[in-house]
């Protein structure tokens, strides 16, 4: 099954919704299977690579479970104590590594197009972990795995994506698996966060944040990043909560079905209040759990030599 490359899971841009819906229906059975107590060690004598450029919590360990739920085993490379500190090319990085034997390759960096530069540097399974403002393919998977798992589907649901839209590989990820799944996506947050051209990806800007919560199913709210933005977007933090933070009031006007969703970590008070982040509405927690199942699914699709073709 080709899941982006021949080999690799690049970008959720090029699944078609069969190839989506095979992975998500692939998680489903695996959560059932440990909910069932059956273990499948479809990994057993496979070795993977975290090779993370970039600080990740969720992700890393999630992968790293992943695959020892899975019966492999992982190693993580510390950059710290790397030769990409003594100025290794990436190039000359991933050609020694690749000649250690891994089985698979699990890559975050902050520059777009390095884990599809692996991909066409290597000959083995590569899943992007996040890169740069491009993509984060697990994380637009288990977002949409969550929606599905809450409400039966995301066809012909209003799936609303809240805040720092333009610094936001989670944003595409799921605009663009959402789209293709046939929900309605929308985006919010300050003009200077939504990136131009938006709209080519199928999304419609809301421009009364307000007036669009009651009509959603899903609000899906991301992080203000600090940490990749080296200019002021917004005033000040208690003008952005007080314009597009998701508040209790806020909450009060949607839908009683409506879900809450947060990639994590979370900001509390600002893009989200606590009252919210923790009241009935929120699957903040099911996330993090099935970040473990679909990357399972994902890990079995392109790495187990009996798992699904």
């Amino acid at each position: 099954m080709k899941i982006s490359s021949s080999k690799s899971l690049l970008a959720l841009r090029f699944l078609n919704s069969e190839q989506l819906l095979r992975l998500i229906n692939s998680a489903l059975e695996l959560k059932k299977s440990f909910t069932e107590n059956q273990h499948p060690r479809s990994l057993s004598g496979q070795t993977i690579l975290n090779l993370f450029f970039e600080p990740s919590t969720r992700t890393r360990v999630s992968f790293e479970t992943a695959v020892k739920r899975l019966g492999g085993s992982s190693v993580a490379l510390n950059l710290e104590s790397s030769s990409v500190k003594k100025g290794e090319t990436l190039f000359d990085t991933i050609k020694n590594l690749d000649a250690m034997g891994f089985d698979g390759i699990v890559v975050r960096h902050r520059h777009a197009g390095v884990p599809h530069f692996v991909d066409n540097t290597l000959g083995v399974p590569v899943i992007n972990a996040g890169d740069g403002f491009n993509e984060h393919p697990s994380q637009g998977l288990l977002d949409v795995f969550t929606m599905i798992e809450k409400q039966g589907t995301v066809t012909g649901k209003n799936v609303l994506i809240l805040g720092d839209i333009l610094h936001s590989r989670v944003a595409r990820s799921n605009i663009w698996a959402l789209k293709t799944l046939g929900a309605n996506v929308f985006v919010a947050g300050p003009p200077t966060l939504i990136p131009a051209g938006i709209e080519h990806m199928g999304a419609i800007v809301v421009p009364d944040l307000a007036k669009a919560i009651p009509h959603m199913d899903f609000i899906n709210v991301l992080r203000i990043q600090y940490e990749r933005q080296d200019l002021g977007y917004f005033p000040t933090v208690r003008e952005y909560r007080d314009r597009f933070g998701l508040t209790l009031d806020r909450l009060q006007h949607a839908k009683p079905t409506v879900n809450i969703l947060h990639p994590g970590p979370i900001n509390r008070g600002i893009e989200i209040d606590s009252d919210v982040a923790d009241g009935p509405h929120n699957v903040i927690l099911d996330q993090v759990a099935n970040g473990v199942i679909v990357r399972m699914a994902i890990l079995q699709q392109l790495l187990s030599k009996g798992g699904p073709a």
